[in-house]
């Protein structure tokens, strides 16, 4: 197997350049622009050879990335003007539909309304049109909204994070995520991918209240510092955990007795080389000077659980 990071950016040709680094061409190719906590796990301790593609494709620039506190708006909302005076379009993602009585985050519908304040389509300024995409709305509804988007009758886009993916609009240049702090480092990472797709200089800025967590911090300074799929999805990993190996729960703590995903990973990676090599020397572990390691082997392979015993 094969596992790419490739951004939704590359061709057939190019992949394949790829695949000739093995002896074989891969039978199954797993690609992805964000590597979750259990990818990253599957990927030390199974048969994948990994191959990351971190250039970006001519013409295109880094996204810089920015995280500004709700005091900041007036600032941020003139910003988005001059990129919209530019002939720029602005994404800005709510990561509720409606206000929560249980969650105290920002919502889309109360933003739309605050946002047609701030930003009319008439008046003796400069007129802004805005679409609005949610998950309750009709498909034909959602389509003619993104289509509108799309060909640029419509400067500003609200959403929630339906526009995760799928969604590749040239000339915006700007996503703002509200609530910044609502949302894990892999849907951070995709929903900033929205942007970054044209010559132009992208930028993605988070938004948030002065209430932070100690791992929102974390998640935010890891997005201002890194555009790399693979350092976010480790730094995940640190906070998330790897989730369930063998099923597919994609967080929680892996109970291992000794070793640690992230720091003792050049570790494992030589120790799986190592019963490579053993296991091409001897696949059965016949020879005496593995028969200890044969049977410890024998006696895990009852347990139910042989995760566990790893380390």
């Amino acid at each position: 197997m094969a596992i790419i990071d490739e951004q939704h950016r590359f061709g057939v040709e190019q992949r394949s350049k790829l695949w000739q680094k093995n002896d074989i061409p891969p039978h199954v190719l797993v690609m992805t622009a964000t590597p979750i906590p259990r990818t990253l796990a599957m990927s030390l301790y199974g048969d994948l050879d990994i191959s990351v593609i971190d250039e970006l494709p001519p013409g295109r620039k880094p996204i810089q990335t920015v995280h500004r506190y709700d005091s900041n708006r007036l600032k941020v909302w003139k910003f988005i003007k001059d990129e919209i005076a530019k002939g720029r379009q602005i994404y800005i993602v709510y990561p509720l539909i409606q206000e929560s009585e249980t969650m105290d985050y920002k919502d889309l519908m109360d933003g739309y309304e605050s946002i047609s304040r701030d930003f009319p389509p008439d008046g003796s300024g400069p007129q802004y049109s805005i679409s609005i995409v949610h998950g309750k709305m009709k498909p034909a509804d959602k389509d003619a909204e993104m289509k509108r988007f799309s060909e640029g009758k419509t400067n500003i886009m609200v959403a929630t994070t339906v526009i995760e993916v799928g969604v590749n609009i040239p000339n915006a240049s700007v996503m703002i995520i509200e609530s910044a702090e609502r949302f894990g480092l892999s849907q951070l990472h995709q929903l900033r991918g929205r942007v970054g797709r044209g010559a132009e200089q992208s930028y993605c800025i988070l938004m948030t209240s002065f209430k932070l967590s100690s791992d929102s911090k974390v998640r935010l300074e890891t997005m201002c510092q890194t555009n790399d799929g693979f350092e976010i999805a480790e730094v995940d990993l640190k906070l998330r955990g790897p989730g369930d190996i063998m099923g597919k729960q994609q967080s929680g703590i892996l109970q291992l007795q000794i070793a640690d995903l992230v720091r003792d990973r050049d570790i494992l990676m030589v120790a799986r080389n190592e019963a490579l090599k053993l296991l091409k020397k001897d696949p059965s572990m016949t020879l005496p000077e593995h028969q200890t390691l044969r049977n410890v082997f024998i006696e895990l392979s009852k347990k139910k659980n042989i995760w566990n015993y790893i380390s």
